[in-house]
């Protein structure tokens, strides 16, 4: 069964760091690429971050230089290190299989100035 679970999500102020997790079950985020998508309140989900099978990564303009993805095959999980966080960063944040086609269920983040 496949299975996305997120955590990490919070309260912070501006400036500060968090950490969300992924933790895939079902499959091997190894093999497959994983993205991470978030989400405000009458808004498109939009795009944030992507590793390849092969470590590439691709980020957002906004949010580039600031959050760093990452994946740890022995956990099967997917991380997004996030820095510098700004007002505009908060948002509900969701992994994404692209491979199993699946959404995890999405952790909150709010960043308070």
């Amino acid at each position: 069964q496949v299975q996305l679970v997120e955590s990490g999500g919070g309260l912070v102020q501006a400036g500060d760091s968090l950490r969300l997790s992924c933790a895939a079950s079902g499959f091997a985020t190894s093999t497959s690429g994983m993205d991470w998508y978030r989400q405000t309140p009458g808004k498109d989900r939009e795009f944030v971050a992507s590793i390849s099978p092969g470590y590439t990564t691709y980020y957002a303009e906004s949010i580039k230089g600031r959050f760093t993805i990452s994946r740890d095959n022995a956990k099967n999980t997917v991380y997004l290190q996030m820095n510098r966080l700004k007002p505009e960063d908060t948002a509900v944040y969701y992994c994404f299989s692209p491979f199993m086609k699946y959404w995890g269920q999405g952790t909150q983040v709010t960043v308070s100035s």
